[in-house]
């Protein structure tokens, strides 16, 4: 069995006008429990507010917390920010947590949520509120869980927020694999930053990933790696411009999943982005995205090894 965390309110009713499908998560939670038995099913607790506030601006937090998010603000976020959709914003991150705490216990653990890697200081993008992978990641090495935290980012969108939002905190490293040309049109620094042409399929795809993100993780050795496993990069899907089959997606999985366990190295996933009309072929690639990492580690458990703590 693998740990997957949920909370039954990552699922808010649909804002007015908005492009972001909202019965996703729930979807795969649905196709996941009663599909699988080897889920271990773990529910998050809120994100405590000091925390957001130690990778986003104040202002910005109170916004979101009292649903109160300026218009151009929420133009920018993709949707409304109501009273439903802030609870979701806290929670999530605290989803993340909670997953990254059990990858630490466990060798592996996924957030049925997440990934909201286009969130900035001062206001959200991309349908990313608040950025659940730049907090986790400061949480950890400020409370002195683990030394070095490495974020690998297989979206197919540059993850922008959390580049900039990591940019020079000690223990914190970040690698993002994208299409180019794609969302957002202005790109923030990476630690290493792989822009692929339109098109990319498996082979290219799954070379170039290897050539680039093995060398990383060797010099960086970090201590866990918070994944972000958006499916867009599949052929179908209706945000992306690079071409991986469905089981192009899955090698990759499968290859990310034994990079940690061969370096015994504790990987925590999120959702991540996967756009199209087809809901539920939507949640069916993220379902097979998350039982090929869990599945994974299941056969491969990683080995134990004590984390570089730092002082807290």
């Amino acid at each position: 069995m693998f740990a997957v965390v949920h909370h039954p309110d990552y699922v808010a009713p649909a804002t007015a006008r908005s492009g972001y499908q909202w019965n996703k998560n729930g979807l795969v939670h649905d196709l996941l429990a009663y599909g699988s038995d080897a889920i271990d099913w773990h529910v998050p607790e809120p994100m405590p507010i000091a925390h957001i506030e130690a990778v986003h601006d104040a202002d910005y937090v109170a916004e979101v917390v009292a649903a109160r998010v300026p218009p151009h603000k929420e133009r920018r976020i993709g949707f409304a920010v109501t009273p439903l959709v802030a609870r979701r914003a806290q929670l999530v991150p605290g989803g993340t947590w909670l997953a990254a705490l059990l990858a630490l216990q466990r060798g592996f653990a996924a957030n049925n949520a997440g990934g909201s890697h286009h969130a900035l200081a001062d206001c959200g993008a991309g349908f990313c509120v608040f950025n659940d992978l730049a907090i986790v990641a400061v949480r950890l090495i400020d409370e002195g869980r683990v030394s070095r935290v490495l974020i690998v980012d297989c979206d197919v969108h540059q993850g922008d927020g959390t580049a900039a939002l990591t940019a020079g905190r000690p223990g914190i490293a970040t690698y993002s694999i994208h299409a180019e040309k794609n969302f957002p049109a202005r790109k923030a620094r990476s630690t290493v930053d792989v822009g692929l042409a339109d098109g990319v399929g498996d082979e290219g795809y799954l070379a170039i990933l290897s050539e680039t993100l093995v060398p990383m993780i060797d010099q960086f050795t970090p201590d866990l790696i918070l994944y972000q496993a958006g499916v867009d990069p599949f052929e179908g899907d209706r945000l992306g411009r690079l071409k991986l089959s469905a089981a192009g997606l899955l090698q990759r999985e499968r290859f990310i999943a034994g990079l940690a366990i061969d370096r015994a190295v504790p990987l925590a996933s999120t959702l991540g982005g996967g756009y199209g009309l087809d809901a539920m072929e939507v949640a069916r690639r993220h379902v097979a995205s998350m039982l090929a990492l869990g599945t994974t580690f299941t056969e491969r458990p990683v080995p134990r090894r004590q984390p570089r703590m730092t002082q807290a």
